[in-house]
């Protein structure tokens, strides 16, 4: 690599395309190219996420991408906030549209209608789905791949409930869901409330799970909403209760997106290129044969492959005789694979394996009839991940920048008052990002004195 990760935007534009995860040069603006390796890396964190939605009781479901303008028109908050993100087709081959169609920014004014048709009685609720599609929005600012685009990977739950209280026990399902994902992708977060003139438009309120990146800003991954009855009322979505009477339902969502890749890129990555955490890596063990005279070395290594993979690990085995070892130990540390087993003439002989994990230095020795080790290997590579990620963030919130950084995170205890927020932000010149809920404290607020808690300033992508 050219780039230093101190120098994190030049780092980041080099690394996604030298490891394969993208092209940028499709020619429309704020539109990339999934590359195979960086699609498979996304598939994996799907297939996570997939899997935890279907065993929570979630259904899959597939919307259109297309929203009529008569959905859009409605005199809402959330039709509003979303206005000037707006992609808009007005033309059918040469002919105008009766009615202008609108790419998806997200998907409420898509679903929800549908709901209104589904739901008529309170046998039928709650109700979960989730749909993992691409949104659209039309992005002014600087874009950059994964974390800033105008076509997006988006992964979204929406729920109805009968009442407040079970669509705020859907929240709790929320948190323990993103717990385990983060936990798999080995990111840390925090849970922090936005200002309600910064939270979801037509929610109640927002909590935003933000992590912080490389360079100092900060990087909203996934967010919760609590819709109380908001959307319901506009959209009309009714059930019967059970003495007869009509009650509107009460709505969530959840929702997370192709950032997750970019935070696992940067938070994960150092100056050789990414480290993949084994869950999601596209291949977790990559093996290089060192050339050699073992005339059993072709048999040895094809029946270490077969083990493996039998095991359910993801394995490639790299033959190409047109790249030396290094080489070849050089570039898939830049993919970013999770361990490495070197084989030549002595492990042959020795009836052993040399292994490299990408997160530590040197080499460990292990029996080939040990491959049992591999299910701890790939705990002790996501354990180093977890450890260097939290430190990285603690680091930051207690004001340790790191060399190169362009930002910086600060707190503040602060109350819900604009106006306080706005005077520290003049202070900090930072952004209020609102208040940390799953650590921080209860306090007074540093600008008026009334009752604040620990809230973030940043600056955000």
């Amino acid at each position: 690599m050219e780039n230093s990760r101190k120098n994190f935007s030049e780092w980041y534009n080099e690394i996604v395309e030298l490891a394969g995860l993208t092209d940028k040069r499709y020619p429309v603006k704020g539109m990339n190219v999934w590359m195979p390796y960086g699609f498979h890396l996304m598939k994996n964190i799907d297939e996570t996420i997939r899997k935890r939605f279907l065993e929570d009781n979630f259904e899959e479901v597939m919307f259109p991408a297309l929203i009529s303008r008569a959905m859009f028109e409605e005199e809402f908050e959330h039709i509003r906030g979303f206005e000037k993100e707006l992609f808009w087709i007005t033309k059918g081959g040469k002919e105008s549209l009766e009615d202008d169609l609108a790419m998806r920014p997200t998907s409420e004014a898509a679903i929800y209608p549908m709901f209104r048709l589904w739901i008529r009685d309170h046998a039928d609720l709650p109700m979960r789905m989730f749909q993992i599609v691409q949104v659209w929005r039309y992005e002014t600012k600087h874009t950059r791949p994964f974390m800033r685009s105008r076509d997006i990977h988006f992964i979204e739950c929406h729920t109805a409930h009968e009442n407040y209280e079970d669509a705020e026990a859907q929240l709790q399902i929320y948190r323990s869901e993103w717990s385990y994902f983060t936990e798999l992708m080995c990111l840390p977060y925090m849970e922090v409330e936005r200002p309600d003139w910064d939270k979801f438009p037509g929610a109640v309120y927002t909590r935003a799970f933000d992590t912080i990146m490389p360079s100092g800003r900060t990087l909203q991954i996934g967010t919760i909403h609590q819709y109380g009855q908001n959307f319901a009322k506009n959209y009309d979505v009714k059930f019967a209760k059970e003495n007869g009477e009509s009650e509107y339902v009460y709505q969530t969502t959840f929702g997370m997106s192709e950032r997750l890749v970019a935070a696992i890129i940067s938070i994960h990555g150092d100056d050789k290129g990414l480290i993949l955490p084994p869950q999601v890596a596209p291949i977790q063990i990559v093996i290089v044969p060192i050339p050699g005279k073992s005339q059993n070395g072709e048999k040895y290594i094809n029946e270490l492959y077969r083990s493996l993979k039998d095991m359910g690990l993801r394995v490639h085995l790299d033959s190409r005789d047109s790249y030396t070892p290094g080489f070849k130990f050089n570039y898939w540390e830049m993919k970013g694979v999770p361990v490495r087993i070197e084989i030549g003439d002595r492990e042959i002989e020795e009836n052993t394996l040399t292994v490299n994990l990408r997160t530590q230095r040197g080499r460990i020795k292990i029996k080939r009839d040990e491959l049992g080790r591999f299910r701890d290997i790939m705990k002790t590579v996501s354990n180093d991940l977890r450890e260097r990620a939290s430190k990285m963030l603690l680091d930051n919130m207690e004001g340790k920048a790191m060399e190169g950084q362009e930002s910086n995170v600060e707190t503040h205890i602060m109350c819900r008052s604009k106006s306080c927020s706005e005077e520290m932000e003049r202070r900090t010149n930072l952004t209020m990002m609102g208040h940390i809920m799953n650590t921080g404290k209860n306090g007074k607020c540093e600008v008026c004195g009334n009752e604040g808690r620990t809230a973030l300033f940043s600056k955000p992508y």
